[in-house]
């Protein structure tokens, strides 16, 4: 079979021309035809959800497992109750906040949904790609279109057209080239059928995005471990070793620098790595593939399919990979590491328990770190690390005085005011100085995690969401208060005027930008700091332990 190539990278030339490519595309799908698409997480291998015998070509195409569920893609929520029983609201709710996107819900299928596609399941995967030529390619064929990603099953999954012509040229009708994926991993897949919702394959919408919209959800034994034999898959990726090269892969966990030092340790001469940047020289006899930097998931996310693919054309006998963190992205990254490596992973140490809190001022930071150090946290304030790096730290105030000139004087000190002046009146300009400050203070508080394995720690940080610091965080605590009491309380506590204090709290972020961006919030309506520091030790046991049941779990 001869594939045909359509090129849409470029979506700005002559619309007749874009136009008739996403015309033939979408004929290859009436027909019945397999054509693979690009979405925002990897590419898709594409049939007409609606054709059984379409679909049975996906499966013959890729050599995937009959009882592995395909995922239908669709133009947006309006199509759910043409597919889907009983859809329940909060189908329309994620639907609204993010599609299109990289969210799979799982729902009750309707009869004209063929087994097929559904691997004999009475549920069917339901998600909205956020990609225009797709978009444009499923309007044009009516139809949804079932789509697995487009490598031969168990094989890493491909996120370049180059990719899929790789596994599928001569299988399959057609591809149609939209440029490299920009998320890198695949959908996150939601179970709405039961209640709670339960998490039954991470991807590229962060499980914390999730439940700070809707609340608690479960996550399934799959997303850290295989099914066993005779347990049927709800959705794609539960039950088999995928993503897989084939030098066999380990992976191992916990701090980077520790993880690395594993690594170090046990590579040979046809060991293969991949490791986060900072790490990469380390290896210098290694065939090496980075992921990007310790602290950039979205490259990591981007980049891990391509680093397992690579290997195939080397000389390498086994891989071992440095494996992000759980939080954000890093649950989807290293879930598909593991699979790579049919869980085999090895643990380089525990790591800490990280709180991140930021609040305005008055609200009782000071006295929820306080109740944080009664029950054994090292506190990180960060805005005094700041002051210290500003002292010693010669690149960071060179990167400082390149990007706002004039800040340090003569003598070499820092015009605070100035700078203030410049960062404040610019939303660009403070958010270029938070970006500076975070890549140079990220590797310090690294290193003071990784000195604090198995322990607590607290992350003190006015800036903790503008910094990005959030992303190094277990759990991130808004600490608020109801405004007459933070003014009696600045009042009190530095000797100033109602009027200074009221306008103190204007200058700054309001409760609700806090509570919309941290995970939990603690609010302060105590009428002593005692006594909201007894609550707040009891609101942090409790979330210490859950956090603890999580990482004994795998979750974490």
């Amino acid at each position: 079979m001869h594939t045909l190539y359509f090129d849409l990278r470029d979506t700005k030339g002559q619309q007749k021309a874009i136009d008739d490519k996403i015309f033939s595309a979408a004929k290859i799908l009436r027909e019945g035809g397999l054509l693979a698409i690009p979405t925002e997480t990897v590419y898709g291998l594409g049939a007409n959800a609606l054709d059984a015998e379409a679909v049975r070509r996906i499966f013959e195409a890729k050599g995937r497992p009959q009882d592995n569920p395909l995922i239908i893609h669709v133009t947006g929520q309006q199509w759910l109750a043409r597919y889907c029983e009983d859809v329940p609201p909060l189908a329309y709710v994620l639907a609204r906040k993010f599609w299109p996107g990289p969210l799979t819900m799982i729902l009750k299928r309707k009869p004209v949904i063929p087994d097929q596609t559904t691997a004999g399941l009475d549920t069917v995967g339901v998600r909205c790609p956020n990609h225009p030529v797709t978009l444009a390619i499923i309007r044009e064929a009516g139809v949804p279109i079932a789509a697995p990603s487009a490598n031969t099953s168990g094989r890493p999954s491909c996120t370049t057209a180059q990719d899929v012509l790789e596994d599928m040229d001569g299988k399959i009708a057609g591809v149609v080239d939209g440029g490299p994926c920009a998320v890198g991993v695949e959908s996150t897949i939601l179970d709405l059928t039961c209640d709670p919702p339960r998490l039954l394959r991470p991807g590229g919408l962060p499980l914390e995005e999730l439940e700070r919209l809707i609340g608690k959800i479960e996550v399934d034994k799959a997303v850290t471990g295989m099914l066993g034999e005779g347990e049927k898959p709800r959705a794609p990726g539960m039950k088999y070793r995928h993503y897989a090269p084939k030098a066999p892969v380990t992976v191992v966990t916990g701090a980077p620098e520790k993880s690395a030092q594993i690594i170090v340790q046990r590579v040979g001469p046809t060991s293969g790595v991949i490791c986060f940047d900072e790490y990469a020289h380390l290896f210098p006899q290694q065939v090496v593939q980075t992921l990007g930097s310790a602290s950039d998931k979205q490259t990591q996310a981007q980049r891990v399919f391509d680093a397992l693919r690579s290997f195939d054309g080397s000389a390498v006998t086994e891989i071992y990979a440095q494996c992000p963190d759980n939080r954000g992205l890093g649950l989807a990254i290293g879930n598909r590491l593991k699979k790579a490596a049919g869980f085999h992973v090895l643990e380089a140490g525990a790591e800490p328990v990280v709180l991140g809190l930021t609040g305005g001022t008055g609200a009782g930071k000071t006295s929820a770190l306080r109740a944080l150090e009664s029950l054994g946290a090292e506190v990180i304030d960060c805005d005094a690390l700041y002051h210290q790096m500003l002292d010693n730290n010669r690149e960071l105030r060179q990167e400082i005085g390149n990007a706002f000139p004039g800040v340090f004087g003569a003598d070499g000190r820092l015009d605070r005011q100035r700078l203030g002046q410049e960062v404040f009146a610019s939303k660009e300009r403070l958010e270029r100085l938070n970006s500076i400050v975070f890549h140079h203070m990220e590797p310090e508080l690294r290193r003071r995690l990784s000195d604090n394995a198995g322990g607590l720690v607290a992350i003190d940080a006015i800036s903790l969401l503008e910094g990005g610091l959030d992303q190094m965080c277990d759990r991130t605590i808004a600490v608020t208060a109801p405004l007459e009491l933070r003014v009696r309380r600045i009042m009190a506590r530095d000797g100033i005027s109602e009027q200074y204090a009221r306008l103190r709290i204007s200058a700054q972020k309001p409760d609700e930008y806090y509570r919309e961006r941290c995970d939990l919030e603690l609010n302060n309506a105590a009428e002593s700091a005692e006594a909201f520091e007894e609550e707040a030790k009891r609101f942090f046991t409790r979330l210490i332990e859950s956090i603890k049941e999580e990482k004994a779990h795998g979750k974490e």
